[in-house]
């Protein structure tokens, strides 16, 4: 692994690392690059909320997110270790996606 990239790290607000998500790119020496999002377990409540206002989701019925890995906080020390995890147990391959665009 050469790189993590973490959306969340651009945006010019601050944010709460329990309560929000983010997508991830991690690029290898290769240059290949694999992206996945990551969503805190808050954030699916907040966004459960959100939707019964807003009536996206069938007002909060259901929520999906392509590439979605479940996560106690969007910190880069979390986020790290996750993947590190994941490259170890061989789950990468299976959570990530190759990113098209890279």
């Amino acid at each position: 692994m050469k790189e993590i990239w973490i959306e969340a790290e651009e945006w010019e607000s601050d944010y709460d690392i329990f309560d929000e998500n983010t997508d991830v790119i991690v690029k290898f020496e290769d240059d290949t690059e694999w992206v996945a999002s990551f969503i805190t377990y808050k954030n699916i409540l907040s966004l459960r909320d959100k939707n019964k206002v807003t009536g996206e989701c069938l007002n909060g019925k259901y929520f999906w997110s392509s590439d979605m890995l479940l996560i106690e906080d969007i910190s880069r020390k979390t986020i790290t270790n996750v993947v590190t995890q994941l490259l170890a147990d061989g789950e990468f391959w299976r959570v990530f996606k190759k990113n098209e665009l890279d």
